[in-house]
């Protein structure tokens, strides 16, 4: 399978590629800001599985204008896509009304507008069959507990989940399936700077396990929905 996961450089994206990567019949593509904590991902990868097949990608999601030259290259190296992960993602923690514009367009511009301009970019290069993935949060879900300070995080994410049983029903003629995971907390670094000193409940590692194999069977069963996921209890 071709497999793209944004978000690659560190926690539950990191984690999703060396799992994925363990597969020898896979091709990962991983797109990061930061070509440092790519060449560690790769170093990581071929150490655990010397054949794993991972191309490392260099690329801001926010330069939108860019987007088709990113779709070019994306099938110059992989041809045709299976699976699209939209791993990448900004939290910024402040009240309500200390929100600046720069601050709402740094969370929406990634949470929100990369996944939805990055996919119809993509978009021909699917395979049928093929499955979209989107990583929401588990604030983003109606009824669940919310959290001061994380207004604009919240709210994309729940766009996010909108917009992928939006996708479905739109690319259900192409057999193209879109899922969207509401994850609980993982301690990555995003967490830990939004939460100074606070323990999450779940480990990227643990989190990247499930993905991973949600990305490559959900589709089996699933088109359309938004599910949560977090350890019982949580």
């Amino acid at each position: 399978m071709n497999i793209i996961v944004t978000g690659a450089g560190k926690g539950i994206g990191y984690e999703l590629v060396k799992i994925l990567c363990k597969h020898k019949q896979n091709h990962i593509l991983a797109i990061s800001r930061k070509m440092n904590e790519l060449k560690e991902l790769v170093s990581d990868c071929h150490k655990q599985t010397p054949e794993a097949k991972i191309t490392p990608y260099e690329f801001d999601l926010n330069q939108f204008d860019f987007y088709p030259f990113i779709a070019q290259r994306m099938e110059a190296i992989l041809h045709k896509v299976d699976i699209i992960i939209h791993n990448a993602g900004r939290m910024v923690n402040k009240p309500f009304a200390k929100i600046e514009q720069g601050d709402f367009d740094e969370v929406y511009n990634v949470n929100i507008k990369a996944p939805f301009f990055f996919t119809q970019a993509l978009l021909p290069l699917m395979n049928k069959g093929g499955h979209i993935v989107m990583i929401s949060s588990l604030g983003a879900i109606p009824g669940t507990k919310k959290f001061a300070g994380l207004s604009a995080y919240s709210s994309s994410k729940g766009a996010l989940a909108i917009l992928s049983q939006c996708l479905a029903e739109e690319m259900s003629d192409m057999d193209i399936h879109v899922n969207c995971l509401a994850l609980g907390g993982a301690q990555t670094k995003m967490f830990e700077k939004a939460f100074p000193g606070a323990k999450a409940p779940q480990s990227p590692q643990q989190m990247a396990v499930f993905i991973a194999d949600f990305a490559v069977n959900g589709q089996k069963y699933f088109n359309g929905k938004v599910l949560e996921v977090a350890l019982s209890g949580t």
